[in-house]
C-alpha cells in the first residue's frame, strides 16, 4: 500500500474519563466545548489536532438511562455503542461552532497488527488532517475484548502519536503530573517537571490504578511515556481542568510533567515502533542480567545463551515481550524461536544449538533490527 500521509505539525491530545465527566458521571459539555475551542485555536495557528477521547461508556450510561455502570461485558459494550455516538455528536456540535469538521475513528489492536491495516489507519487519519478535520479517536469498545484491546487510552494515544510522527502528545489528566510520591498521602511529594528516561525509580513513582470511571492511572501514563521516548515524540501529562491547559502546553508553557529523551538520542524506526506498540505480544522471553545489559547498553540481539525461560505459548514470527529476571519490561520484538524451541535451547550457545537444530544455525532469538527496546 502506498504511504500517502504527509500532514505536518500534528499534536495529539488524550482526555480521560475522569477529566471528561462531571460530578454526576455524565460527559461535561462545558469542558468538551472548551477543549474544542482550544483545538480550533491551534488549528488557526497551523497545527493539526487529533483528539483521543475516553468517556463513551459514561455517555452511554446517560443515553440509555441507566443508574450505574454495568458490570458485565455485553452491558459495557452496549453502553459504549450508545455512548460513542452520543460523544461524537457533542464533539461535532462544539467544533462546528468554530467551523471545524470532525470525524470518528474507532480502533482495536486487531486493526493495527496487520501492517497494511496500520498504514491504512495512518493514511486515513493523515488525510482527515489534511482536509482540516479533527479526528476523534477511541477504542472500539463494542467489539474489543481483553486479548485485543489497548488496555487504556493512554497507550492508544501513544500509538496514534507514533503512527502520525506527532510533534507532541498531551495527556489531560485529573492530576498535575508525575509526583515523587502519592500527593494524596505524602505531604512531601513533589511534582517532577521533566523525565528523560523511564527508570525503575520513575515507574515506582507512578504507583497504582486510576479513578473509578477510568481504566488508567499514572502507571499507564508512564508506560505510554516509555513508548513515546522510544518514538522520539515528547509527551506531557498535566491537569486537564486547568484553564486552557492543552493550548498552553502546545504554546510552550511548562505545565505538568514533560517526558522527552535528551537531545541527540537516536530514535527507533517506524517498523520497530509498529512491532513494539501496535502488535500484540504473545508471550515473554526472560533474560539473565548479562543479556539484559547487552540489549540495553550495547543494542545487542537477544541470544539463546542469555535467555533463562519462556512464558506463554508462542510461535516463530510472533511478537513477544523481553523481560528481565526481575520482571521489568525491557522491550518487544519478533521471535525466531517458538516457546517450545526456547524450552530446548535456552542458556546454550549458537554453535551448540546448530548441532541438533541446524535450521537455527546462527539465528538469535530476536534480532536487534526486530527489537524495540524501551
Amino acid at each position: 500500500m502506498e504511504d500517502i500521509f504527509e500532514a505536518p505539525n500534528v499534536v495529539v491530545v488524550k482526555v480521560g474519563s475522569s477529566t471528561l465527566v462531571d460530578e454526576s458521571g455524565r460527559p461535561d459539555r462545558t469542558f468538551i466545548g472548551s477543549l474544542c475551542d482550544q483545538a480550533a485555536d491551534l488549528q488557526e495557528q497551523g497545527y493539526h489536532v487529533v483528539i483521543v477521547s475516553s468517556g463513551a461508556v459514561a455517555a452511554g450510561i446517560e443515553r440509555l438511562g441507566l443508574d450505574a455502570r454495568p458490570t458485565d461485558m455485553p452491558g459495557r459494550q452496549a453502553c459504549a455503542a450508545a455512548g460513542q455516538a452520543a460523544l461524537t455528536e457533542v464533539y461535532a456540535e462544539q467544533l462546528a461552532r468554530r467551523g471545524v469538521p470532525c470525524g470518528q475513528v474507532l480502533l482495536t489492536r486487531r486493526d493495527l497488527t496487520d501492517r497494511e491495516g496500520y498504514l491504512n489507519a495512518r493514511n486515513t487519519l493523515g488525510r482527515m488532517l489534511e482536509l482540516g478535520a479533527v479526528p476523534v479517536v477511541n477504542e472500539n469498545d463494542t467489539v474489543s475484548f481483553t486479548e485485543i484491546n489497548f488496555g487504556d487510552n493512554d497507550m492508544l494515544g501513544a500509538i496514534v502519536a507514533a503512527m502520525l510522527n506527532a510533534d507532541l502528545y498531551v495527556i489531560l489528566s485529573d492530576i498535575d503530573g508525575l509526583y515523587t510520591a502519592n500527593p494524596a498521602s505524602d505531604p512531601t511529594a513533589r511534582l517532577v517537571p521533566r523525565v528523560e528516561e523511564v527508570t525503575p525509580q520513575v515507574s515506582a513513582m507512578a504507583g497504582g490504578a486510576g479513578s473509578a470511571v477510568g481504566t488508567g492511572g499514572m502507571a499507564s501514563k508512564v508506560r505510554a511515556a516509555r513508548a513515546m521516548i522510544a518514538a522520539g515524540v515528547p509527551m506531557v501529562v498535566c491537569r486537564g481542568r486547568e484553564r486552557d491547559s492543552f493550548r498552553r502546553v502546545i504554546e510552550g508553557e511548562g505545565l505538568g510533567t514533560r517526558f522527552e529523551a535528551p537531545a541527540g538520542v537516536q530514535h527507533e524506526s517506524a517498523r520497530k515502533l509498529w512491532i513494539g506498540l501496535a502488535e500484540m505480544p504473545r508471550g515473554s522471553v526472560v533474560l539473565d542480567a548479562g543479556a539484559s545489559r547487552a540489549i540495553l547498553e550495547r543494542g545487542a540481539s537477544v541470544l539463546p545463551v542469555g535467555v533463562t525461560s519462556a512464558e506463554g505459548h508462542f510461535s516463530t514470527g510472533d511478537v513477544v515481550n523481553v523481560v528481565s529476571a526481575g520482571g521489568a519490561l525491557l522491550g518487544r520484538g519478533i521471535t525466531r524461536y517458538s516457546s517450545e524451541d526456547i524450552g530446548r535451547v535456552h542458556g546454550l550457545r549458537l554453535d551448540v544449538i546448530a548441532r541438533f537444530m541446524p535450521e537455527k544455525d546462527g539465528q538469535p532469538v530476536i534480532h536487534r533490527d526486530e527489537l524495540l527496546v524501551f
